[in-house]
């Protein structure tokens, strides 16, 4: 049998023992299966009988009897059990350092042979075992004693064996099976030999003693069973020194159960007889032949040795290639896997060799690891996470959760699998029956999580250190990994000990391969010195690499890689990066290093390395590498600046931006600390590490080197975070402001990078694809050189680049490079469909690839693979890595492009470019097939989906590859509707495709409702309603507190309206026929107003769309029911709205509907309140969040006042409400709306926008409307009056219509009264209203205040509340005015007074002059603003004038508040949060 086939049966045992429990009574009525006849290498059938695999329940089986449960459950009865020859332990041995496996055979009992090598009798003993202690050593002293002197008495070395069959009387085993018998107490056994001296005589019992040897315990591993088991075993040694000349008689011991006491045989001479033990029949013979036994026996004892000495092994070379797999070097790209147990003191002298290995985690088995031993000494020198078994139980977490929570990957995950002494918490060691009953579970689904979903096979080497005696947990730690593996092919054991070696190999040989194999796989008997020596030889990289930064006095550091692995969120470039490569690595990988970069592959370190020391020719410095150096240098140079600066390449995907950024970087390495943030860690983390990164080994954290961090592909909210966590911790630290202290240079792909340049072209570069002059001239001189070392085709990427990507060129070369490359291809095969996925997913989704694992398993190359391990090494490991690119066509391996995982090594491909992909996948499909059907062929294809390595990155972007919508504001060239490929089906080949795509998507991903989603959407924009209406059920169904699920829901009742509406227009609308129109607005009405509610309540995010929506199909039914003949005229449509008015022609026919028709105007109210509060409280750049909806609002302020218009226009009655008779409050206040008044927000929007409106005749008329409300205001239009007489003091401050401050104050009063239930637009007045002045009095001054405290005390809770759990950086707080010089209402500047200063410069470029306080010094701004005084202590900053107490002001800029107790001046800001200081400045 193959180790295959073992391994097969090892991996579907716990699988059939959980089935056992259901299927007991069914089997136990069957026989029991036998084992095939099957023989391989050592292995021998044995001829077996159903009791035999089933000796546990063999008389209950077939008497009819059932076991109970319990009994059952945990029995391996109905598994085939596998039977190998074995050998026994070598004699004369420690039964310590042996084991043996339940099951195997050992070869027959044997007589004498040539008296020194043993005769062998076995003894099941199993009924025996189970005595009680005197029953129990009469009969183990018997059956010794008797065998002994038998042994003794034919001068024959000998050991008899006590839990192995030997057939006779044990039914059901084969001759020499090993069972083992339990063995409570060991001294039974040892006792038990106390019985010679009553069997014999005196002096007879003294040499008996000095020939039977003491008994040997050698454990039996059973892997299904929990109890411990051995074979004891006793050697006999007649030496002729002892026995010459005699003969010994004995009696044996018997226990009488009539006496109930042991009782002794006559005296008896015993002899071996074959294979038996034997009384003497004829004791004249046998005396007569005793001298030449004695000869016979010295001459044997004085003997030479007989054993061949063993052939001299190249220890060296066979540890080389066995941890190299037959390279020169050890592959900086391999992961290891340690398995250790105690280290001794010389040992852990000698471990240099494991510091330079990428080890993943190490299984400790030494609960002093910590304390004194190699986890000690490994933490010296690199940073690891301590864990227990019980870490590795997954729960609800992805594999990627899990391997993020647990650092893998980037420091060594150290687990202790017996216990760690120095743990406070307890986890004390434990012996081996108590371990197996509490943490075998826990080891089996800790490697199996490892080789079956973290690590592929063939990319880590798993090495067991046996450095002391091997217990039963580190075997039984083999025996998984074995399983799961598949093999032993990757696992490499290391014993300097030949005695820890035997038991390991009599184990691992016994339970589940051939000893050879396991022989082959070690090294025994090399020292660790010599281990270390011969390993550090072979590291492609120096035993010690010394990485230095550079430090503020212009010396240099040495950066621990301990520290270094502290900072996992950054990959840092120090001084002498890349010194450390070895001069054969560089000779053998150069070219290989080069031609992938050209190829298309992403650039390295590396690269740059050989070109600077001339191994290959020099990477070229494009334009904006000079740029970026430029800006760079301006930086550095600057006095008065920020403690972050930042600098921006946009490029166009594949014209190098990446590699400008990363040259930057390597030609900065010497003068600042350079460092690439790796992607998936949050802001504050990289940030903590940055600091970390800065201050490392300087003296003065006032004085150390910049960091240069480069962000690669990521949005702007994380810049955003990053710079707000770098510039929080700056302050904390209080570093003097001025002092640059990090530069953030972002490379980000975009489809129009000469617009960003032109936004801030002090901070930003271009990349693009076309080349300058100087660019040309050199593209074209590399690309001579290259052509004469490579085709064309080995560096297409370049050539592209050479090209300067001129459209017409590229497509006509893209086009004839591939039809070149793709004739007489067969497009059948495996390969070809493969080429054609990679294609797919290529063009469709940035950044996709397909891991090398997937691949292999779509062409199959794991049964390919299988006998791989029959192989010598050196051979093996050439073959696997070959096997795969050998699988491949020729046109696939010049198309596709190796990429290596920098954190987890794990490989994968790609295209070498997406026009390449975007032009082999219309080629390939060839009017044969369409690009539906080759997605659908994707998303059903099992192997792929079901693949487990990499299985979270493929399924995300086959996820992107269905639902992920391209958006600007992500980089990519356009906004879609759908994903890209669901938009190139729909509109090149049917809807109907795009469809059922999604529907398969849909089931392919378990049902998921964003799925679902989709489909409504892309229904609704078919205008299938019904269908559009099902899936959104069926989405809301599941996601019922979504709000964009809950929104799209309401969007196919919208345009289902909206359709049902246009329809009308061709009959007379009655309100029969309109039923079924209103019904669905209402139900699109009920839609959004539950996604507003999840809106609200969502802790983390916040979207608009559902108040936009409501408010959008709310005017649309008013404009129905406007231009309807349903009501005799406009008045009366406006009373069935508003009042309890129902008009008969629809009582009936709307009976259902009165009740929501009468609340649309307070819904739609409520609606434009809740945005128009929103956006006074914050700035009103559009969420990212938001871009989930269909249709994002871009300009929400002018939303709002275009809606607020159209709202109020249909209840506001004649157009001069002031001629009317009676105008009714309702009209007035929605001709207030129709003006703008309605709210805040449409007020301010009269100040900044409306440039064809009178805007101060405007405002004017909203003040006149809201003085005839008189009396009955409340507490909105009280605000709202008073924030009209502001927005028209701040266009003309001599209107008749203008109320004074002391008249606004005095209105404002009644907000006093309860501040708890005041709005918020009623406090924030109060701060800006009462404000102190000059003139006032220290007494009204106090007053003021306190009322602007206790106002600002309320807004802050509201602002809280406000927030949610919203990052800062998400929702920014909007200040609407400051504090001016003038008095009265001139004290209030609107902010758009502020902004104009700057409003001929660029948005980006505006933000960051004011941000850095540029734009506070000019002229006009000290003119129009008031500065005002204070202090500042402790980070925060007070306001001079306060007398009772300290009044706290909120810092607009945190970095620009100085650290040290200064005396400051600032201007002052209102917003709904309160008083916010800008522009803070130590006064000198």
């Amino acid at each position: 049998m193959k180790s295959g086939q073992v391994f097969l049966i090892i991996s579907n045992r716990d699988q059939l023992m959980r089935s056992l429990k259901g299927t007991q009574k069914a089997q136990l009525k069957q026989p029991c299966p036998a084992v095939a006849n099957e023989t391989s290498g050592s292995l021998k059938a044995h001829s077996v009988k159903p009791q035999q695999l089933c000796p546990g329940i063999a008389k209950e089986s077939f008497t009819g009897k059932t076991p109970p449960d319990e009994e059952t459950e945990g029995l391996s009865i109905i598994l085939p059990v596998t039977k190998k020859d074995c050998k026994p332990r070598p004699f004369g041995k420690e039964g310590i350092n042996f084991t043996y496996v339940k099951h195997n055979v050992l070869q027959p009992e044997t007589g004498v042979l040539d008296l020194i090598s043993p005769c062998h009798e076995y003894k099941s003993f199993a009924t025996a075992a189970t005595l009680d202690r005197t029953r129990l050593q009469a009969k183990f002293a018997k059956e010794v004693i008797r065998f002994g002197t038998g042994c003794m008495n034919m001068r024959s070395n000998g050991t008899i064996h006590f839990g192995v069959m030997d057939s006779r009387g044990d039914m059901g085993y084969v001759h020499g099976e090993i069972i083992g018998i339990p063995v409570p107490e060991k001294d039974m056994y040892v006792d038990a030999l106390d019985h010679i001296e009553r069997c014999c005589s005196s002096s007879d019992a003294e040499h008996i003693r000095r020939c039977i040897r003491p008994p040997q315990f050698i454990e039996v591993t059973d892997l299904s069973a929990e109890d411990r088991t051995y074979v004891v075993e006793v050697d006999i040694v007649p030496l002729v020194s002892i026995v010459r000349h005699k003969v010994y008689a004995v009696r044996l011991p018997n226990f009488n159960e009539k006496s109930n006491k042991v009782a002794h045989e006559k005296e008896t001479i015993y002899w071996r007889v074959g294979a038996s033990t034997k009384p003497v029949d004829d004791l004249s013979e046998f005396y007569q032949q005793v001298p030449e036994r004695d000869t016979l026996r010295e001459a044997a004892e004085n003997r030479p040795s007989a054993t061949v000495p063993e052939a001299y092994q190249d220890l060296g070379r066979k540890l080389t290639m066995l941890i190299t797999g037959g390279r020169k070097y050890i592959d900086k790209g391999q992961w290891f896997i340690l398995v250790t147990n105690r280290f001794g003191s010389e040992d852990l002298n000698n471990i240099e060799f494991l510091m330079n290995l990428n080890i993943l985690c190490v299984f400790d088995f030494d609960p002093d690891s910590n304390v004194s031993g190699f986890c000690q000494k490994y933490q010296k020198h690199h940073a690891a996470n301590l864990h227990f078994l019980h870490n590795y139980m997954q729960s609800e977490m992805t594999v990627g959760e899990f391997q993020k929570q647990m650092h893998l990957f980037e420091q060594t995950s150290w687990i202790f699998c017996n216990g760690r002494t120095d743990f406070r918490k307890g986890e004390l060691p434990s012996d081996d029956m108590t371990w197996f009953k509490t943490k075998k579970t826990q080891l089996k689904e800790c490697v199996s999580l490892i080789c079956k979903q973290i690590l592929p096979k063939g990319t880590f080497t798993l090495v067991f250190l046996l450095t002391s005696p091997v217990e039963g947990p580190l075997l039984h730690t083999y025996s998984e990994f074995f399983a799961d593996m598949g093999g032993h092919e990757d696992i490499v054991c290391i014993s300097e000990s030949e005695e820890n070696f035997e038991k390991w190999q009599s184990f691992a040989g016994g339970s589940f391969c051939d000893e050879g194999t396991v022989a082959h796989s070690s090294v025994v008997g090399m020292k660790m010195s010599h281990v270390n020596a011969t390993l550090l030889r072979i590291q492609s990289v120096a035993s010690r690499t010394f990485k230095h930064l550079p430090t503020y006095v212009r010396g240099e550091c040495l950066l621990e890689t301990r520290e270094e692995e502290k900072m996992s969120s950054l990959e840092i470039l120090y001084m002498d990066h890349s010194d450390e490569t070895r001069e054969d690595f560089i000779t053998a990988e150069k070219e290989n290093i080069e031609q992938h970069f050209y190829l298309g592959g992403q650039v390295s370190w590396l690269n740059f390395w050989l070109a600077e020391k001339k191994h290959v020719g020099e990477v070229i410095r494009r334009d904006a590498y000079h740029e970026v150096s430029d800006l760079l240098s301006d930086c550095l140079k600057a006095k008065d600046q920020p403690h972050t600066q930042g600098l921006n390449i946009f490029h166009h995907p594949g014209s190098g931006g990446s590699t400008v950024a990363r040259q930057v970087l390597w030609n900065s390495r010497k003068k600042l600390r350079c460092a690439v943030v790796k992607p998936s860690y949050s802001a504050v983390t990289v940030s903590e590490h940055a600091h970390h990164l800065r201050k490392y080994e300087e003296n003065d954290i006032t004085k150390c080197v910049p960091v240069l961090l480069l962000v690669e592909d990521c949005d702007d909210e994380f810049l955003d975070e990053l710079k707000f966590e770098l510039e929080m911790a700056t302050k904390r630290q209080r570093i003097v402001h001025g002092t640059l202290c990090f530069i953030i240079l972002s490379c980000q792909r975009s489809y129009n990078p000469e617009k960003m340049c032109k936004e801030s072209p002090l901070h930003n570069v271009q990349v693009t694809h076309k080349l300058s002059d100087e660019e040309k001239r050199q593209f074209a001189s590399k690309r001579t050189m290259l052509e004469q070392q490579y085709k064309p085709e080995f560096i297409l990427t370049f050539v592209l680049m050479s090209e300067g990507f001129d459209h017409q060129k590229i497509v006509e070369y893209v086009e004839h490079f591939v039809r070149n490359l793709l004739v007489g291809i067969d497009r059948t095969t495996v390969v070809t469909r493969l080429i054609h996925y990679v294609a797919m997913l290529n063009t469709y989704v940035q950044n996709s690839f397909l891991s090398q694992s997937h691949c292999e398993a779509l062409l199959a190359l794991p049964i390919y693979l299988e006998g791989s391990h029959l192989m010598q090494d050196e051979v093996r490991e050439q073959f696997c890595r070959r096997v795969f690119e050998e699988a491949l066509t020729e046109p696939a391996r010049l198309v596709l492009i190796h990429l290596r995982d920098e954190r987890t090594h794990i490989k994968s491909i790609r295209m070498i470019h997406p026009l390449v992909a975007k032009e082999i996948l219309q080629q390939l499909l060839c009017h044969q097939k369409q690009e539906s059907e080759l997605a659908l062929e994707l998303l059903c294809n099992n192997v792929l989906f079901e693949h487990r390595f990499g299985r979270e990155d493929y399924k995300k972007f086959l996820r992107a590859l269905f639902m992920k919508r391209d958006r600007v504001s992500k980089g990519d060239e356009a906004d879609s509707f759908f994903s890209p490929l669901i938009e190139h089906v729909r509109d090149t080949e049917s809807v109907e495709k795009a469809i059922d795509l999604l529907k398969e998507a849909y089931k392919r991903f378990d049902k998921d409702p964003l799925f679902a989603q989709h489909l409504a959407r892309l229904y609704c924009s078919e205008e299938k309603f019904e269908e559009a209406e099902r899936w959104a059920e069926i989405a809301a169904k599941r996601l019922p507190n979504h709000p964009f699920v809950l929104h799209t829901k309401g969007q196919v009742y919208r345009k289902w309206f909206q359709a049902k509406v246009v329809a009308l227009k061709k009959q007379r609308k009655t309100a029969e026929n309109l039923v079924d129109a209103i019904q669905t607005a209402v139900k699109a009405m009920d839609c959004f107003q539950d996604s507003q509610r999840a809106a609200i309540e969502a802790a983390e995010s916040m979207s608009y769309s559902g108040f936009f929506a409501a408010v959008e199909v709310g005017c649309g039914l008013l404009k129905l029911f406007f231009t309807s003949c349903v009501f005799s005229d406009k008045e009366e449509c406006e009373r069935y709205l508003l009042t309890n008015y129902i008009p008969e022609d629809v009582r009936k026919p709307w009976e259902s509907l009165h009740t929501k028709l009468k609340g649309l105007q307070s819904v739609i109210h409520k609606a434009l309140e809740w945005v128009s509060e929103d956006l006074s409280f914050f700035q009103t750049d559009t969420s990212t969040d938001e871009e989930d909806s269909e249709d994002p609002v871009k300009n929400p302020k002018k939303w709002l006042m275009d809606n607020s218009v159209r709202y109020g226009k249909y209840f506001c009655g004649p157009e001069d409400v002031t001629k009317s008779n009676m105008p009714t409050l309702v009209m007035v206040r929605m001709k207030i709306h129709q003006l703008g008044g309605g709210n805040m927000t449409t007020i301010f929007s009269l100040v900044t926008g409306q440039k064809n409106r009178d805007q101060v005749k405007t405002l004017e008329n909203i003040i006149s409307l809201y003085k005839l409300l008189k009396g009955t205001m409340d507490q909105i239009d009280t605000v709202n009056y008073i924030m009209a007489n502001i927005a028209l003091s701040c266009l003309s401050t001599h209107s008749k219509a203008l109320a004074s401050l002391k008249d606004l104050q005095d209105l404002s009063q009644r907000f006093l009264n309860n501040k708890q239930k005041s709005q918020t637009k009623a406090l924030f007045l109060l701060t800006v209203l009462f404000w102190p002045e000059e003139h006032d009095s220290e007494e009204v001054k106090e007053e003021k205040y306190d009322l602007v405290l206790s106002a600002v005390r309320h807004l802050s809770r509201r602002y809280h509340d406000k927030m949610k759990d919203i990052p800062t950086r998400k929702r920014k707080i909007c200040t609407l005015f400051f504090l001016g010089s003038g008095s009265g209402l001139d004290k209030i500047v609107h902010k758009s007074r502020v902004g104009s200063a700057t409003a001929s410069q660029p948005v980006s470029e505006k933000k960051m002059r004011w941000y850095h306080g540029e734009g506070w010094k000019m002229p006009e701004i000290a003119r129009q603003l008031k500065r005002v005084s204070g202090w500042t202590e402790n980070g925060k900053v007070y306001l001079e004038g306060r007398q009772r107490s300290e009044f706290t002001v909120l810092a607009h800029n945190i970095a620009s508040v100085p650290y040290s107790n200064e005396n400051v001046t600032f201007y002052l800001g209102f917003t709904m949060r309160g008083p916010m200081a800008y522009n803070v400045t130590v006064t000198k």
